[in-house]
């Protein structure tokens, strides 16, 4: 198995208070002049919240963000190598496992981008055979993992399925973060059972854990402790309450060792606990408190740092670091991929098309809110006729399907936001590029999602609308009608991909696309003459997306149109913002719209290039996204 040791490890982050005007960055310490060796085995880290048991974890697994670290990390006496997250297997504390799926499909899934094309199919399938037999979970291999909506798998073969996604590679390092949170005791204590397992043929397995039981204690072959970023004891783990003893901390019988650890590390044991009293008689504020509690943890620290464990520890790692004279430094990032981007791309979007269809309620509901509108347009507009009213409705109509498609492509803020945790967690394991991941998602929405409701509305609504049944009768105005639907919706997804990517609550997203939509309906050219608008204001019109859906509906059904007839007395009864004009080209020309073939298609063009610019911002947001903690 392999060896991972760490030297001085220290880490500070930079936190911002105040409002934005006057932030304040303040250095905060996470961790200091952290050494420990982790052999083969089960090495535990415990400590209190806020201890710095993830930070540690994370550092080892080199995925933190190595600003504001310092210290070596060797593995077997050699420097941490470039790719070394993507070799490592890591088991984050929230699942991150598709729901939609299968276990089967899940793990799969990992073999299929994890392990390299050198491999053949046959043998992919063998190995995730082998270990959903050796996880226990062949009773519900081909049961859905569940989400929210469906009900799936236990809470302990949830847990399982995501260690297997990490054990496909067969990496000799195995972290996992708080791998019993959420379960109750007797699950928790299978999965370390599994863990002891594994460690058993060879693995280093490395966890950060909160609160064990005696029996998952038990399991333990080495232990640190840590409290506010210092370490008090790092060793064997049954050598630990000897160790406290030895330092005055008497564990009581029948009492669990782990909760000793933490009383005592908390000022909260019976111990500690008298000489607390006095002191916190003495210290009256909550600050002064805190400056006791971190005085106990600078105590422990001490008496650790002058222990014989201590000693031991750091002879061994002077021995090993003597071998190694290279810094190792820049090499955090670097990821490293299994396949090609084809056949990321292929994977990616298989899981994504079986998450849509095994999650149809949003789609499904999509499609049946848009026929349904579709019908009560065409029952409000049915059979328009060609006088001053018939163009009044014509315009309200066209600036309702153009709105319509605008707000109805809110829905795609999801896409990227709800599964932010699966793609960081898959990114930085070096599963797929972001582009593959990018394009896969585009493929699964806009395909399916957006393009259906547009040729369905269209559908219905063209056939309704109208004096014969339909709007104007040729085959060239209904498909020209269909794709400027479609290329608004396009245009207006991209622009809600562009403003979500990257965020984390959902609530923001939609606060920012609603106020953007609402200021560009504005400036469609129904609500406001564009002609009238100042100057210094004008120019918004040219981000307006239902500016250029209006403009082109209007060119295709209103050019060539007569709306007077013979009898003059409809003039008196116009409505006053027609402003009696009679033929359909005189209306455009009063909007300030080109009636000519480019007229109409630079509309379109306009659409294109916006489509273009905003999936463009979405995907460096992504690219660029924070994927360090």
């Amino acid at each position: 198995g392999s060896v991972l040791t760490f030297h001085n490890i220290c880490y500070h982050v930079k936190t911002k208070t105040g409002f934005l005007c006057c932030q304040k960055t303040a250095t905060k310490e996470v961790l200091r002049d952290v050494n420990g060796i982790m052999r083969p085995g089960l090495n535990a880290i415990l400590g209190p919240t806020g201890s710095g048991k993830s930070s540690l974890l994370d550092i080892l697994a080199a995925r933190k963000d190595p600003h504001g670290l310092s210290g070596d990390i060797l593995i077997n006496g050699a420097p941490q190598p470039a790719n070394f997250k993507c070799t490592s297997g890591y088991v984050v504390q929230d699942d991150v496992v598709m729901g939609t799926l299968t276990v089967r499909e899940n793990l799969t899934f990992s073999a299929a981008l994890r392990l390299p094309k050198s491999v053949k199919e046959q043998e992919k399938k063998e190995r995730v055979n082998q270990i959903i037999k050796e996880l226990g979970l062949s009773k519900v291999a081909d049961s859905k993992v569940g989400n929210e909506f469906t009900r799936g798998v236990s809470g302990g073969e949830r847990k399982r399925t995501n260690i297997g996604m990490e054990l496909i590679t067969d990496p000799a390092i195995l972290f996992l973060d708080e791998p019993t949170t959420g379960l109750d005791a007797s699950t928790a204590n299978a999965v370390l059972l599994l863990l002891k397992r594994m460690s058993k043929q060879g693995k280093t397995i490395i966890f950060s854990i909160h609160q064990p039981r005696y029996s998952i204690f038990r399991l333990f072959d080495n232990l640190t402790l840590l409290a506010a970023g210092r370490m008090l004891y790092h060793g064997p783990a049954q050598h630990t309450i000897e160790y406290f003893q030895s330092i005055g901390y008497q564990c009581e019988p029948y009492n669990n060792p782990a909760d000793f650890f933490l009383d005592v590390i908390n000022g909260d044991s019976t111990a500690v606990a008298l000489n607390k009293i006095d002191e916190i008689n003495k210290a009256e504020s909550a600050e002064e408190h805190t400056e006791y509690d971190k005085t106990l943890a600078e105590h422990l620290a001490e008496k650790y740092s002058s222990s014989t464990y201590y000693q031991e520890t750091k002879a061994q790692l002077e021995n090993i670091a003597l071998g190694n004279k290279k810094k190792t430094k820049s090499v955090f990032r670097q990821i490293t991929y299994a396949n090609s981007f084809l056949h990321q791309l292929k994977w990616v979007s298989r899981r994504t098309f079986k998450n849509l269809i095994g999650n149809p309620q949003a789609s499904i509901a999509q499609v049946c809110v848009t026929a349904f509108l579709g019908l009560v347009v065409g029952a409000i507009f049915f059979g328009l006729k060609e006088d001053s009213a018939g163009l009044q409705n014509r315009v309200g109509a066209m600036f309702f399907l153009t709105t319509n498609q605008c707000f109805s492509s809110i829905s795609a803020i999801e896409l990227f936001v709800v599964e932010k945790k699966i793609f960081i967690h898959e990114y930085i394991s070096g599963y797929y590029r972001t582009s593959a991941y990018f394009i896969a998602k585009l493929m699964a929405d806009l395909i399916p999602i957006r393009t259906l409701p547009s040729i369905i509305f269209t559908c219905i609504v063209y056939f309704m609308l109208g004096k014969y049944g339909l709007l104007k009768p040729t085959v060239e105005a209904f498909f020209t009608m269909m794709f400027t639907l479609m290329m608004v919706s396009y245009t207006a997804t991209s622009m809600a991909l562009a403003i979500a990517a990257g965020q984390s609550v959902v609530a923001v997203a939609n606060l920012l696309m609603t106020i953007t939509f609402v200021f560009m309906i504005l400036f469609s050219g129904l609500l406001v003459n564009l002609r009238s608008v100042l100057p210094w204001l004008s120019w918004l019109k040219y981000f307006s997306i239902p500016r250029y859906g209006m403009a082109a509906l209007q060119i295709n059904e209103l050019k060539g149109l007569n709306f007077c007839g013979s009898i003059n007395n409809t003039f008196i009864n116009a409505c006053v913002f027609i402003h009696r004009v009679c033929t359909g080209d005189d209306y455009l020309k009063s909007q300030g719209i080109d009636a000519s073939t480019w007229g109409l298609w630079q509309n379109h063009l306009a659409l294109a290039c916006m489509s273009l610019i905003f999936f463009t911002i979405a995907y460096l947001k992504l690219r660029f996204m924070k994927k360090f903690s």
